[in-house]
């Protein structure tokens, strides 16, 4: 029995060891032969890319949720409906083209990141922050550190800090599981068996911009940036407790209805948020948490009213 399973143990190393190197080979023929979108700007902690359509207009910065491969790619369609803004969108330590290694993911060192890049490219002062699910946090914290640089903040079912939690022990070193899953090829192999893992939903993508999206995957999975954001939420989310954003900032908060007990929550916690915000408009849409996949022409609708209307 020994013998057995050791040679079972023999075959399965050989076949990661198989399965690793095809999966290198691939990734390099891929990131060699696609031509990458944006421009990576240098800030002190490495490089970020960014992403712009291009256009004139008030500046619109989009920040993406956590571990989304493809950001630019992500909000694709809520981008092709904003085609009156200078839409922005800046693709942090670990997603899409930027770097996939940094320092330690606090709101400070994100907000500062993204302060050095929109400098640098001298984005035109104030801009519009919009920031999906988790860059909530870094739009609040971003907000309170630069109130003059912001004009508004958009929320799309934003995540937002709980008023209750203790702050955990900060991430230790040790074995990244799920970078492991990507390096080996099996993060490539699931989505190449079942795609519906990892496509967006609705049908506002081109067929290049999904299979982009799906080697995105494959390639930024798991790395040390994103792992270290996760790891960082607890006490992300306790060192914004009890901050508001300023009173004078309009903010619009999109809220995903799932058609679960969970909407009313999610509607209340933006309430509870929002309550000293003098101009303040919260919007619950049908649809999934990634509501700029489905639901981005009505988004588009109720942005450019809000961002027109008087304050």
């Amino acid at each position: 029995m020994l013998r057995v399973a050791g040679i079972a143990a023999l075959i399965a190393l050989g076949l990661t060891l198989a399965s690793t190197a095809i999966n290198l080979l691939l990734e390099r023929a891929e990131k060699s032969s696609i031509s990458a979108y944006g421009e990576r700007v240098a800030v002190s902690s490495g490089s970020l890319n960014v992403y712009r359509n291009g256009h004139s207009g008030q500046p619109i910065v989009l920040l993406s949720g956590l571990g989304t491969p493809a950001p630019a790619l992500d909000f694709a369609p809520l981008i092709r409906e904003l085609s009156g803004f200078d839409v922005i969108v800046v693709e942090g330590f670990g997603y899409g083209y930027s770097d996939m290694a940094a320092g330690e993911r606090t709101n400070t060192n994100i907000s500062t990141e993204l302060h050095e890049v929109l400098t640098k490219l001298h984005v035109s002062r104030p801009y519009v922050l919009a920031g999906h699910s988790i860059a909530g946090f870094y739009t609040l914290d971003y907000a309170n550190r630069y109130p003059a640089e912001v004009s508004a903040v958009i929320g799309i079912d934003a995540t937002i800090p709980k008023a209750t939690g203790e702050p955990v022990e900060d991430p230790q070193p040790g074995i990244n599981w799920e970078r492991a899953l990507s390096v080996t090829g099996l993060v490539r192999t699931v989505a190449w068996l079942a795609p519906g893992l990892v496509n967006p939903e609705g049908d506002a993508f081109t067929p290049d911009e999904l299979e982009r999206m799906r080697l995105m995957a494959s390639w930024n999975y798991g790395n040390p940036a994103v792992a270290d954001e996760t790891a960082r939420i607890a006490n992300n989310a306790a060192s914004l407790r009890g901050v508001a954003y300023p009173d004078g900032l309009p903010v619009l908060a999109f809220i995903a209805d799932d058609k679960s007990d969970r909407t009313s929550a999610r509607k209340a916690a933006a309430q509870e948020l929002l309550k000293n915000v003098r101009r303040h408009e919260i919007v619950t849409l049908d649809g999934g948490h990634y509501l700029h996949w489905t639901q981005s022409k009505r988004m588009a609708e109720i942005i450019t009213s809000f961002l027109s209307a008087p304050r």
